[in-house]
């Protein structure tokens, strides 16, 4: 274990139980509820800021060197067009992401989804023909409404530098996986990611496609996360890459700051949550209240330079009364006072 000195954030941090390296917990929700009370809305269609950002109204998420952003799957409890998605960046002062595939698609025109049928035969049927109607789509899809995504995050403060679309399984076809290489670099970004696949060869033939478009693939692992779990899938190719989740790593039973120590230089992007650990039942928690190490986890990322990105996924039960958004923003001030930005 790495020793890091404690600045002011950390001198607030309770001195008992499982909240040794969270903030305070009221002290924390008196200054975030502040700040999220500050992102509403100007009128019409003006985008609002935090008072404390100093950059023209775009969002400035980048702190002591320590890039926060979030997996757009957070705001899965509210509407998801990409425009509104990137409203939400807004209002959380968040400027990189990790895109998901529907708002992405839907924008560049894909085939919608088919109604949920009661009946499973026909949902059944339904699905498989959605399916075989998106790989079309996919195979032949221009990739100029995702340059244009791009320009309309970009010109508003926000990059994409991931991308997570449903088009890298083991029943996806090569034209699907390629497709979602070019347009992740159609997006900007320089990795698409997908859970880490159960079937031998997968990763093998996922990095040879990836390798055309020179794209990372991130692999993300839940509960299943082992020290050595992408080890092989690095050795078959530079293009085969970790999208860590510390909170699911906590949840397992490891120590994510070995882990990041050890495997940093493979690493693309990382999950950002609060879990209890294994032995503490593996919940998810309101950041603070966990048993992640993320205020050590952030700081040795500035101190040692580290350069991918740490993500917000919002995971824990959103409280009475607020919202995917307002509990982003508390998350992205949490990251902000931890690094004494």
């Amino acid at each position: 274990m790495i020793n890091l000195e404690m600045n002011d954030t950390e001198k607030q941090i309770k001195s008992t139980g499982t909240h040794k390296q969270g903030l305070s917990r009221r002290r924390f929700l008196e200054s975030a509820g502040l700040i999220a009370a500050g992102f509403a809305l100007s009128p019409g269609k003006t985008f609002g800021m935090p008072a404390y950002i100093p950059n023209l109204g775009k969002p400035n998420s980048l702190f002591k060197g320590v890039q926060i952003g979030v997996i757009t799957y957070s705001f899965r409890s509210m509407p998801g067009s990409a425009e509104q998605l990137l409203q939400y960046c807004l209002d959380c002062n968040i400027s990189a992401i990790e895109l998901m595939g529907t708002p992405a698609e839907e924008f560049a025109g894909a085939p919608s989804a088919p109604p949920r049928s009661k009946d499973a035969a026909e949902r059944k049927a339904a699905m498989a023909d959605y399916r075989k109607q998106m790989a079309e789509w996919r195979a032949k899809v221009s990739m100029d409404k995702f340059e244009q995504l791009r320009k309309m995050y970009s010109q508003a403060g926000v990059s994409i530098y991931g991308y997570k679309p449903d088009a890298l399984g083991i029943n996806n076809t090569d034209a699907e996986i390629d497709y979602a290489f070019r347009a992740a670099k159609a997006l900007g970004a320089n990795q698409a990611n997908v859970e880490f696949p159960k079937k031998p060869g997968q990763t093998s033939r996922l990095a040879a496609i990836a390798a055309r478009h020179k794209i990372k693939v991130g692999y993300h692992g839940h509960l299943q996360e082992t020290f050595d779990m992408w080890d092989d899938a690095i050795a078959e190719s530079p293009y085969n890459a970790i999208n860590f989740d510390m909170g699911h790593y906590v949840a397992a039973g490891y120590d994510p700051i070995e882990f990041i120590n050890a495997k940093h230089e493979h690493i693309v992007s990382m999950h950002t949550k609060d879990r209890k650990s294994k032995a503490n039942g593996g919940a998810n928690m309101s950041w603070g209240e966990g048993d992640t190490p993320i205020v050590q986890v952030l700081k040795l990322m500035s101190q040692r330079q580290y350069k991918y990105p740490a993500a917000i996924e919002l995971e824990y039960p959103i409280p009475p009364g607020s919202d995917a958004v307002k509990e982003v923003a508390k998350c992205v001030e949490y990251a902000r006072r931890a690094l004494g930005a």
